[in-house]
């Protein structure tokens, strides 16, 4: 049977740069292109950290039944848990990337009202995906059932 991988870093490190990489390079290239550069909304950084704290609920009730109660979890159950743990984890790297790099585009330009508002809206973001990254990893690490971490040996008998 296959175990779980575990999310890691580098893959963190990594999609967390595209995702710096593309915001960053959005506002320069939507001006260029002749648009607006769109406002970021208080909505934006209020859902992510909503989602951030239904992760987190998630990540403590499966820690509390698994590890504290020692109940059993149905394949169904922890296959949704390591699925909306996983897909948190890469929405979180991804758009916190973006909403980090957004923000860097304004860093710059912040004595104007206008770019000082994105940044501060997108940072607050960011920040709300930092958290929900968190709080996915935890979901993830909750969802280890106790004694997979540990090899199982038999004693030959001598």
């Amino acid at each position: 049977m296959n175990r779980m991988r575990r999310t890691s870093l580098l893959w963190v490190v990594g999609a967390t740069a595209v995702g710096l990489i593309i915001g960053r390079l959005t506002p320069p290239l939507i001006v260029r292109l002749g648009g607006a550069v769109p406002q970021v909304s208080w909505l934006a950084a209020a859902l992510l950290a909503f989602a951030a704290v239904v992760m987190g609920v998630l990540a403590w009730n499966t820690w509390q039944s698994l590890h504290r109660k020692s109940r059993r979890m149905t394949s169904q159950y922890g296959i949704t848990m390591v699925s909306l743990a996983k897909s948190g984890a890469a929405v979180a790297t991804l758009v916190g990337g973006f909403y980090a790099g957004f923000a860097l585009a304004y860093l710059d330009a912040l004595d104007v009202a206008l770019a000082r508002e994105r940044a501060l809206h997108s940072g607050v973001a960011a920040a709300a995906c930092v958290v929900l990254l968190i709080t996915s990893l935890l979901l993830e690490r909750a969802c280890i059932a106790p004694g997979d971490d540990e090899e199982e040996t038999v004693a030959d008998p001598a």
